[in-house]
């Protein structure tokens, strides 16, 4: 979603829907994890009820189809993602649009406009494949970020059995092999994230080689 946003905002620089998006995305960025899953759980969670306070799963869980059961898991995960990954979509938005700008002004765009070619070909043929360089290499950070920075606040909040708590509880009780065990995970998640940057530099351009 950042992605396509950031487009759009670039797009329509300077006018009303970008100084709208501007703001809220500020603002997202601005409110921590932990308050914004507060601020979700009150109004979702409590006042509307449109989604479950805790845990996972629904209590009939062993009684759902397999597509209930895909649902019911979305359905009780929403609120935690949402309040996880609002500070980096932010941040992704921003650098998307940054990037798009910084292109659109380039030679090779008032070539491409002049030959004729239509708004939509000049933006997704030729400038989306040189403003994702950027975008990729502040993907693993952003992805790391918005999935473990501040997962321990955001489990305890929404009663979740995740890493971040485990990892908590374990250096609490001074389990050495969860301890290690947890922190060879998130080291082998971000060497993971970081070969996809890599891997996503050659396909985007052509021109750096790994040999």
């Amino acid at each position: 979603m950042a992605v396509p946003l950031g487009v759009a905002k670039a797009v329509r620089a300077g006018s009303r829907f970008d100084l709208v998006t501007t703001l809220l995305i500020l603002i997202g960025y601005a409110i921590p994890g932990f308050v914004l899953g507060v601020a979700l759980l009150v109004i979702f969670g409590g006042q509307l009820q449109w989604f479950p306070l805790r845990g996972l799963t629904s209590a009939n869980w062993d009684e759902l189809s397999l597509l209930g059961k895909v649902v019911d898991y979305l359905w009780h995960i929403a609120l935690p993602v949402t309040a996880m990954v609002a500070g980096s979509f932010a941040v992704t938005a921003m650098l998307t649009k940054n990037a798009f700008l910084e292109e659109i002004r380039k030679q090779y765009v008032l070539t491409a406009r002049a030959k004729g070619l239509s708004e939509k070909q000049v933006l997704y043929k030729h400038v989306f494949r040189n403003a994702l360089i950027p975008i990729i290499t502040g993907f693993p950070a952003a992805f790391i970020g918005a999935f473990f920075a501040g997962s321990l606040l955001i489990e305890t909040l929404f009663s979740l059995d995740g890493l971040g708590l485990l990892s908590y509880e374990s250096v609490i009780r001074r389990d050495y092999p969860v301890v290690l065990g947890s922190l060879y995970l998130f080291t082998l998640i971000g060497l993971v994230t970081k070969l996809i940057s890599d891997l996503c530099y050659v396909w985007v351009d052509p021109r750096v080689k790994f040999d």
